[in-house]
């Protein structure tokens, strides 16, 4: 039986948005959060000592690339990733599910499981429900994913029906085995609802998971291609049929519009690798937007990336000295926009938080919004 991992602290008056903690096996995490992505076990430019100082309690593996590399006989060699990567803090592990349906021609999905090659020497593997389990308790997970069958939006209604059906199946085959495994699988298990975007298979996915042997859930099939508006019509529609006991996770989001909308809805969890994939190309969050740091425009500049920012780049270093890395393709260049980055989203979330606090933060995204998009 699964236990409650979930404590509300505060509900909005004027919208769904709440805050929260989460406890975990290597900690607890308040929410809501954003989680940095460090797909082959590192958040990609930046050392995880300095993840930690900036405050972040979790990120991300990904189980399809750490599966392929390293393996599972070096992970369980080394006690799972914590160990093997030396972060302290929780993981959460993606099933690979997104990876397996982003492989396209070389997968097959069947109702035993999933057949695809791999994307690094063509290898073939398969990958069932219980077996994405069994790796993600050698990886140590503190919050594990289910396999789930990912759809993309513009499909017919009955392969939505049908990838559906097999995602329920699949769910409940893995809390057969992480039940079989007991106390050795120290994790969580999230589940992830599906129905790609037809609102009768939306409702009845997130309703049926809700009622199932989750201590969490997870929204699927959101940021996969779809329009903003429709991704901000299905997860209004879908996070209302979720139980409100359990934290609630939409996988993929990171850009500041789609996290506001997601923690209006009452979404606790969210990751993406935007902001360090962006960083490492010059791309720079600030109040005022992004900024692209290879511009002209920059070259003279001896302001800070962001007035008030804490992290390294804006403390010692001028928006010159960075276009200048940038423009020649230094890797410090990369691991202090990553830095930034990462840093300035820690701290978005913190202002989130405190105007939930303060019973504003209806009035925060508005006002935050226009600066950031110049919108109305």
């Amino acid at each position: 039986m699964a236990k409650n991992i979930y404590t509300k602290v505060l509900q909005d008056t004027q919208t769904k948005a709440r805050l929260g903690y989460i406890d975990l096996p290597h900690g607890r995490v308040e929410t809501p959060a954003f989680m940095p992505v460090g797909t082959n076990g590192t958040v990609k430019g930046i050392y995880h000592d300095k993840v930690d100082e900036i405050g972040y309690k979790i990120i991300l593996g990904n189980t399809y690339h750490l599966y392929l590399r390293p393996g599972t006989e070096v992970l369980e060699k080394f006690g799972g990733l914590h160990k093997f990567s030396n972060w302290n803090h929780n993981i959460l592990t993606d099933s690979g599910g997104f990876q397996v349906f982003s492989l396209s021609g070389l997968r097959k999905i069947k109702d035993s499981g999933v057949t695809f090659q791999s994307h690094i020497d063509g290898s073939k593997h398969v990958f069932t429900p219980e077996k994405v389990v069994d790796i993600q308790g050698i990886i140590g997970s503190d919050i594990a994913m289910v396999l789930d069958v990912c759809t993309p939006p513009g499909i017919e209604y009955r392969n939505a029906k049908e990838a559906w059906r097999v995602t329920k199946a699949w769910a409940e085959r893995s809390i057969e085995e992480r039940n079989r495994l007991g106390e050795s699988f120290r994790g969580n298990l999230f589940g992830i609802v599906q129905g790609n975007f037809y609102q009768d298979l939306r409702k009845e996915s997130a309703l049926t998971l809700s009622e199932m042997d989750f201590p969490g859930i997870a929204i699927g099939g959101l940021s996969v291609g779809e329009s903003k508006e429709q991704f901000n019509d299905f997860l209004s529609y879908t996070a209302q049929y979720i139980t409100e006991e359990k934290p609630r996770y939409v996988m993929g989001i990171g850009s500041p519009d789609y996290i506001l909308s997601c923690v209006e809805n009452g979404i606790d969890l969210f990751d993406c690798v935007l902001a360090t994939r962006m960083a490492r190309n010059g791309g720079i969050f600030t109040d005022d937007g992004v900024i692209t740091m290879k511009k002209a425009v920059h070259k003279f500049d001896e302001r800070p990336l962001q007035e008030g920012c804490t992290c390294t780049c804006c403390q010692k270093y001028s928006r010159a000295y960075l276009h200048h890395l940038i423009k020649c393709n230094e890797m410090y260049g990369g691991m202090l926009a990553t830095e930034h980055n990462l840093t300035y989203l820690y701290n978005f979330l913190e202002r989130i938080k405190q105007s939930i606090r303060e019973g504003r933060f209806a009035e925060f995204k508005k006002e935050y919004m226009a600066r950031f998009y110049g919108t109305k």
